[in-house]
Order: C-alpha cells, then structure tokens, then sequence
C-alpha cells in the first residue's frame, strides 16, 4: 500500500511474527500502523460461546488496524499471525506525519478504508437477513471482485476464473456460519453449478 522505502525513511521497522504469534490484541491501545511484509495475519473477534469471527485476512503491502489508530480507541479485535510473517511497524507520530506531508497517499488511505467499509456493511447485512448459501456467494463475489481490482486488466480478460484462497474454516469465520453450514453449502453448489471445486479449491 505504501511504498517500503517511504515508510523506512520515517523510521519505520520490521516485526517477525510465528504461526498463531498474537501482535495486538483487543483493548490494546492503538500506537502502530501496520503492514504486511510477507505472510499473513488474521484480525477476529470471539463470541459469548466462543465463536471465532474473521474480520479480515491481510497479505503482502495490505495495512490494517488504522481506525483505532488514527480515532484514537482500542483495539477491537485481535491480531494473529496465519503463518510465518514479517509486518512493518511505523510509530503513531511518524505515521500522522507521513500523512500530513503526502496527500496522495493519504487519500489513497481513504480509499482503501472506504472499501473496507463497504465490506462491512455488506457482511452485516447479509448476517442478519439472509441464509448461508446467499451469505457464502455474496462473499465468494466480493472476494472475486475485490481479486480483479488489483490485478492487471490485461490478465483479468485473460481468465474469468477466481480461486477462492481461503479454507471452509476460513470462511465460516468471515461469514458467521458454522464450518459444516459452509461445508454443506458449498457441495450444494457446486451441484447446481453455482461454483466448481478444483481438489480443495473452490472457483468461480
């Protein structure tokens, strides 16, 4: 998201995080923006009974963790590490500085929180009003468009097809539906030609 080398020449720095290592946690105080270097982290909440709930996957140059940051509240959800992961770290201070003196990136930054929002908003609705198979291919499309806007054009008309990079655990938790909910769904559909499964993979 933002160049590295911009980030550094503002003192940023890198973490090294193993599988399932936790890096914030809810309630903590927000002092750090962060961004992938390499790996994976899993942002979630739990439920009264324990539920785990995916609020985000971030990968490589995805950020994440900004609004606590930059509205000044806590974390409400954990940080946790899906695998091997380097993260660059920027202080609070130097982060607003960054901000103050590059308005392209800043307005990049809206962006991308703009679309986080819309993500939000559709995840929410689609959890109370509708049942698990609209809620698993509502998600399944955002995926796949969200996908397409950061690839080429080019390489977009060049196949249609979009593999789903995450598992059926994966996907319970970003939908709020029980693993066997989504297991069972996801056989439907590909039944009734709604989705291919290729091995594990789903496509679309």
């Amino acid at each position: 998201m933002i160049d590295s080398l911009v980030l550094q020449s503002y003192g940023a720095r890198e973490v090294s995080l193993q599988k399932d290592e936790v890096l914030f946690r809810e309630g903590e105080e927000a002092l750090h923006y962060f961004q992938m270097r390499s790996g994976s982290i899993k942002m979630i909440t739990n439920s009264p009974d324990g539920q785990e709930f995916i609020q985000g996957i971030f990968k490589c140059n995805d950020s994440f963790g900004e609004p606590p940051l930059l509205c000044s509240f806590p974390y409400p959800s954990h940080a946790i590490a899906l695998e091997p992961s380097v993260v660059i770290k920027l202080s609070k201070e130097k982060f607003l500085t960054l901000l103050r003196e590059n308005f392209e990136i800043h307005l990049h930054l809206d962006k991308v929180l703009c679309q986080r929002l819309r993500y939000k908003s559709m995840v929410l609705s689609e959890i109370s009003f509708y049942d698990p198979e609209h809620r698993i291919m509502s998600l399944l499309k955002y995926l796949k468009e969200e996908a397409h806007q950061s690839t080429p054009a080019e390489m977009v008309r060049e196949s249609h097809v979009y593999e789903v990079p995450f598992t059926r655990q994966q996907l319970a938790d970003m939908s709020g539906l029980r693993v066997e909910t989504v297991i069972r769904t996801v056989k439907r559909m590909e039944e009734e030609g709604k989705v291919k499964l290729v091995g594990r993979k789903i496509t679309l």
